[in-house]
């Protein structure tokens, strides 16, 4: 007698990642873990344009790895700071030795004044630049407090004119010094009047961190405080970026009526206050940039 066939046994369901709760699945907790932040190389690598020069954007980032807090540099620190690995460092350094732009002592290299070069010829081409100084300088004067040109540029402040009285952060400023925008009273004025279509890929892309206890670092709050200063016209930062430095800035508008650029003028904390600035320092301010809005297009 043959045997009748045993039921099949009953597959059962795959135990899903992550336990749920209630109705909701509670994800894994390396699934909540915060994306790991791309080194300078990893960046570059992840560029496939068959167009692209990997090589020249790694020597670009080596050259960006010095600092004025960092004037040399090894090879192994290049290589930790930039992700980029050590013998494509060497590579960089040895070039930029060869052509010029660097020099070395034993294993520390630096940059030399060569390098300047790959700079001036936007200072030196760009109106704004050209002819913004003696306006800065006014500025000081008037107010005895450093001033400062800025454009808004891979997300970044960067400074392509300034005139500085004694130095009011401990990070030296410099033209062509950089710092974030959202925490930076220039950087503010202009993210305040960019379309919302460029602001949302802005924050899609910036890293908000905290550099005092006072930094916002919430994106509905910044949100708020750029709607503010679009509509008060100017932004202050009060102790954002640095303890005891406090800055006001105003936009600067070309003929088209677009925001181009920003002023600013920064002092301690402890001898200006915030109505001080908004009263005495604005005016100025608002003066100023209206005399450099007739050098941009």
């Amino acid at each position: 007698m043959s045997k009748t066939p045993a039921p099949a046994k009953t597959r059962k369901p795959a135990a899903k990642s992550g336990k749920a709760k209630g109705d909701a699945v509670v994800a894994p907790a390396a699934d909540q873990a915060e994306e790991k932040e791309l080194t300078i190389a990893e960046e570059i690598d992840a560029l496939t344009d068959p167009s692209f020069m990997t090589s020249l954007a790694r020597g670009l980032a080596v050259v960006r790895a010095f600092s004025d807090t960092r004037r040399t540099l090894t090879i192994a620190q290049i290589s930790q700071k930039t992700g980029i690995p050590r013998a494509a460092v060497r590579r960089c350094l040895h070039t930029l030795k060869q052509l010029g732009y660097a020099d070395s002592e034993v294993n520390n290299f630096s940059l030399r004044p060569k390098i300047l070069t790959l700079g001036y010829s936007y200072l030196s081409s760009t109106p704004l630049t050209v002819s913004a100084q003696p306006c800065l300088n006014n500025i000081t004067r008037t107010l005895n407090e450093s001033c400062s040109l800025a454009v808004l540029d891979d997300n970044e402040v960067l400074y392509v004119s300034r005139s500085a009285t004694a130095r009011v952060m401990s990070v030296a400023l410099n033209t062509g010094s950089r710092l974030p925008a959202y925490c930076t009273s220039l950087g503010r004025v202009m993210l305040a009047h960019m379309p919302e279509e460029a602001l949302k890929a802005y924050f899609d892309k910036v890293k908000l961190r905290a550099f005092t206890d006072k930094t916002v670092v919430s994106q509905k709050r910044l949100r708020e405080i750029l709607a503010e200063v679009r509509e008060s016209g100017y932004a202050v930062i009060d102790e954002e970026l640095e303890v005891g430095l406090r800055s006001i800035a105003v936009p600067v508008r070309g003929a088209s009526g677009n925001v181009l650029a920003a002023l600013n003028v920064g002092a301690q904390a402890a001898r200006v206050s915030r109505r001080q600035m908004e009263d005495e320092f604005l005016p100025v301010l608002l003066r100023g940039s209206q005399e450099l809005s007739v050098l941009l297009p």
